[in-house]
């Protein structure tokens, strides 16, 4: 299995099965499971004062992705992601 790379930007497809192109912006390991951090480019690439809204992804085994549905998972990994940015910020 390939390790997906921070900054990596590749196509999902929304609600309406339409493509949208999402960037990396972390990855992490949460009891076993990975994970990764994503926002949409375009958002990305918007200069704003807004903050960009930035979804989680799980990581199957066959590099396919899910959303996470359970809310204790989610706030763990969300946890995950804001302690790697925060060391990020103080490197």
């Amino acid at each position: 299995m390939e390790a997906i790379e921070v900054g990596e930007v590749f196509s999902l497809s929304d609600e309406n099965n339409e493509e949208q192109e999402v960037e990396v912006l972390g990855a992490m390991d949460v009891e076993g499971a990975e994970y990764i951090a994503v926002a949409f480019v375009e958002d990305i690439q918007t200069e704003t004062e807004e903050d960009i809204d930035i979804f989680f992804l799980k990581v199957e085994e066959d590099n396919e992705f899910s959303y996470i549905e359970n809310d204790e998972v989610f706030e763990k990994v969300s946890a995950a992601f804001e302690k790697i940015m925060d060391e990020q910020e103080q490197e």
